[in-house]
């Protein structure tokens, strides 16, 4: 039987699952941050237990912090802001959500962030509409409010040449899970936008010989490059592949990507598509892995969830469809 855990607020526009703690944040229309938490240890209820007014215009995505790095909440609005929150215990109020960062106002809207880095490091990387990308890192771990601008970049291969006049829809991010303190921070980004030197996903790696970032991966066919947008990318977690698993969603379906674990003499990756799923009715705009890297869940235009595996000889195929009730 199916079992009702909690029920969003009216206008709730984003959420995001914190795995670690489990509790939920949820972005409202009206600029509002609800955090829903379970009732107690041994309850799958959720109740809302904060709410905090962030933005006057619409939240469009909300994005928790790495749970090493505290309880904080990154917002995304529709008024071009980027964010950062965290709950901070209070002697007579109890916990509330602190302003800890306004990130500086770009000229363009902020269409995704993604936290990543290790263990002992936390990047923040933020793609804009015009084609920009930014990356900040954080200088003090016991401290939100202290970030800097490391690198400002295009998403283009040729990273010395500027193209400008770009017109995004949207971005996706996603950095490598499950990098050790020994492995370089690494993501992957693609764009939907009027410029195709953009759109193509590139996976970003940073050079710490040079300080600087590198695009080591472009997971695109060579007849693909002229009209394909992206509208969303997953790296799935590596527990033991000798290779990197990546999902890119376009128009054409969703595009599985072997990447190669050695570069070549030029500092570049293989990359191999694998496999193409088909069985959205219209735009993928989210998916998710498993924690294991063997399942990826998918949705978007159609309202449907649908989940992937690949079987014994690696053949990906629809595991299961989850469709609402009414």
């Amino acid at each position: 039987m199916d079992k009702h855990i909690l029920t969003l607020d009216k206008g709730t526009s984003c959420t995001a699952w914190n795995h670690c703690g489990l509790r939920l944040a949820a972005g409202l229309n009206d600029g509002t941050l609800s955090i829903y938490d379970s009732a107690d240890a041994a309850s799958s209820v959720f109740n809302c237990t904060s709410r905090v007014k962030v933005q006057e215009g619409s939240i469009l995505k909300v994005v928790w912090v790495p749970p090493e790095f505290g309880d904080a909440i990154a917002c995304i609005g529709a008024c071009g802001t980027l964010s950062l929150w965290e709950e901070v215990a209070e002697d007579t109020e109890g916990n509330q959500w602190k302003l800890r960062k306004s990130f500086e106002r770009n000229t363009s809207q902020v269409l995704d962030a993604q936290f990543g880095g290790c263990h002992t490091s936390l990047k923040l990387v933020a793609a804009f509409a015009d084609g920009q990308v930014k990356i900040y890192e954080l200088l003090d771990m016991l401290d939100l409010e202290k970030w800097q601008l490391q690198a400002e970049f295009q998403n283009v291969v040729d990273v010395v040449s500027k193209f400008g006049n770009a017109s995004c829809l949207s971005a996706s991010i996603s950095w490598n899970p499950l990098k050790s303190e020994v492995q370089q921070a690494v993501f992957v980004l693609g764009f939907s936008s009027n410029m195709p030197s953009l759109n193509s996903p590139k996976v970003w790696e940073y050079d710490q010989d040079h300080q600087r970032w590198l695009p080591v991966a472009e997971l695109s066919m060579p007849e693909d490059k002229s009209d394909e947008e992206v509208y969303a990318v997953a790296w799935a977690p590596n527990i033991g592949r000798p290779y990197e698993l990546i999902a890119v969603a376009t128009q054409k379906g969703i595009g599985l990507w072997h990447i190669g674990l050695n570069p070549d003499a030029d500092g570049r990756l293989s990359v191999n598509q694998v496999s193409m799923l088909h069985g959205h009715d219209g735009q993928v705009w989210q998916m998710e892995w498993d924690m294991s890297g063997m399942t990826l869940a998918t949705t978007g235009t159609d309202g449907v969830v649908r989940l992937w595996q690949a079987n014994l000889n690696g053949v990906w195929h629809e595991q299961a469809v989850l469709a609402p009730a009414s």
